[in-house]
């Protein structure tokens, strides 16, 4: 049974964080359901996603004095769809997160990633196949469409490796093209067509961010 509000009858959040000493102090890449399946001599996929749950919430207090928020936390505690079983993976990501977040051009990337996202939101829109384009681009526009071409899949790549600095270094090239589309781009044109290229464009933006960390969890 998992602790709840101050009670902890098993001193569970005491072992927790004597698990993630453990970890980082002998950089374990441990799966958490590796170990649940050890300890129960069968595969339990519920219980391996609780716990692993429960453990970055301690990773998430254990990081805090260092300078690693909470949120940073968050939004790097997803993979392939789930949360990460592995917590050393979370605070690598989560840290490079933080000292990217740190400089100018993690700043200026995240305003304009939540400028992005509320005008998607606002919109309700999901879409983001690139259809061909029915008229001539800016050139703001399109330098954020080339931006994107390169950028988005060296992101994911380094991702899927776990070159987290490397990935937000591909981030950071972004950040230029989506100031210069912001600063000259229209994106309610009246045409119907101009405007759904740009929020389609926008949408693309906003994926190729999340493949790197879920800024939506970013707080401020």
């Amino acid at each position: 049974i998992l602790p709840t509000g101050s009670k902890d009858p098993f001193a569970l959040r005491r072992a927790a964080l004597g698990y993630l000493r453990l970890v980082q102090a002998n950089g374990l890449k441990l799966s958490i359901d590796t170990v649940v399946h050890a300890w129960d001599s069968q595969p339990r996929a519920d219980l391996s996603s609780k716990l692993a749950d429960f453990l970055v919430d301690r990773l998430a207090v254990q990081l805090r004095d260092e300078g690693v928020r909470h949120d940073y936390i968050g939004a790097s505690r997803d993979w392939d769809g789930g949360t990460d079983m592995r917590i050393d993976r979370i605070e690598a990501r989560a840290r490079a997160l933080s000292a990217f977040l740190a400089t100018d051009d993690g700043a200026n990337l995240l305003a304009g990633y939540k400028r992005a996202a509320n005008i998607l939101k606002k919109e309700g829109w999901e879409r983001d196949a690139a259809e061909p384009l029915s008229y001539t681009p800016e050139k703001a526009e399109n330098d954020l469409a080339q931006a994107l071409e390169l950028a988005a899949p060296k992101a994911v790549d380094c991702v899927k490796y776990e070159r987290f600095e490397d990935a937000m270094a591909a981030l950071a090239s972004l950040r230029n093209p989506i100031d210069r589309f912001f600063d000259s781009v229209v994106v309610n044109a009246p045409e119907a067509d101009i405007r759904e290229a740009r929020l389609a464009l926008l949408a693309r933006f906003r994926n190729a961010v999340h493949q790197v960390a879920d800024f939506s969890r970013i707080e401020g």
